[in-house]
């Protein structure tokens, strides 16, 4: 591979990855992703369209769901157009400005995903522990600054990591490790001190990747503790079913997140196609699950998904 010296070249590129010991067959391989794409914008976008158009949907719960599927919505699109032009076309190259708007995209919905569910699980306990009161906490004024924060903590969080990332020079391969755009992965091109740009993304690891979680899982601590003090058996299991679907979703974020997390920090002499499963599974896992999940599980979105696809009215 040629070496690069200076960010500042026009012609400055990466090469993108794309399955390792099986380029031969990526028009294969393209297929199963092509379907996992495609239940993704499709799940996605029909969760919005039935969000949308049925006025009995326009409630708190619906509407941070709402905003899960526009998240996972935006993270397929961000890593759709590098894959299958690798796995089609057999197109390594991307452009140094290309792949910094990846990483900057990729990383903000990763970490919105992560701020949604935390709204959400929110959302689960003012309707379980303050049912009264549920109307008035969360008005369509606190869900959209709710929203307006989510918006400006993810791009804030993301933006000084790209500003420190751009400032250092790429003088080592530009062979990066997935078919995709990721800080860990461009990071390690660097041929300068990164100190500073390891205590921040320690530093974030903390705020949203560890915060996030705890914060869900206190929430779900409270849920449970009211739960278990005052319902009776058949209320404890409708509450907790209210919840399954969140859960579910938390679990499809949080598992491969861990995973991955794993992977880079015990593995990393492990093959390389482990590492680019394991962040497949990460980036692709939530955007096509959280609709299956969502549809399965919540008997009103099948609802609304039968009665907007027959053109029917929900009273």
């Amino acid at each position: 591979m040629p070496e690069v010296t200076n960010t500042t070249q026009g012609s400055f590129y990466f090469i993108l990855t794309g399955i390792p010991g099986f380029e031969a067959s990526h028009i294969w391989i393209s297929i199963p992703f092509c379907c996992l794409y495609t239940i993704s914008i499709m799940g996605n976008t029909t969760i919005l369209t039935v969000i949308r158009k049925e006025p009995s949907f326009h409630q708190p719960m619906y509407l941070f769901l709402s905003m899960l599927a526009l998240t996972d919505l935006g993270l397929t699109l961000t890593t759709l157009p590098t894959v299958m032009q690798l796995l089609w076309f057999n197109v390594h190259e991307i452009s140094f400005e290309a792949c910094f708007a990846q990483l900057f995209f990729i990383h903000t919905f990763s970490f919105m995903e992560s701020s949604v569910l935390l709204a959400m699980s929110f959302d689960r306990y003012v309707a379980i522990c303050r049912p009264l009161h549920y109307a008035s906490i969360l008005t369509g004024e606190v869900i959209g600054k709710i929203g307006l924060a989510i918006i400006c903590r993810c791009v804030l969080a993301v933006l000084p990591s790209l500003f420190l990332l751009k400032r250092l020079p790429f003088c080592r391969s530009h062979l990066l490790s997935h078919s995709y755009c990721l800080h860990q992965d461009m990071i390690r091109l660097v041929c300068a001190d990164i100190r500073v740009n390891s205590w921040y993304g320690f530093a974030l690891v903390l705020l949203i990747i560890v915060m996030d979680p705890l914060l869900i899982v206190l929430s779900y601590t409270l849920i449970l503790k009211s739960i278990l003090g005052t319902a009776s058996w058949t209320e404890r299991f409708r509450a907790l079913n209210n919840c399954l679907s969140h859960v579910l979703a938390v679990l499809v974020l949080y598992v491969p997140m861990v995973g991955v997390s794993m992977t880079h920090r015990f593995a990393k002499h492990a093959s390389p196609l482990v590492h680019v499963i394991m962040a497949n599974i990460y980036l692709l896992a939530p955007p096509v699950m959280n609709p299956i999940i969502y549809s399965v599980k919540t008997k009103q979105i099948r609802q609304g998904i039968f009665n907007v696809l027959f053109q029917r009215k929900v009273y």
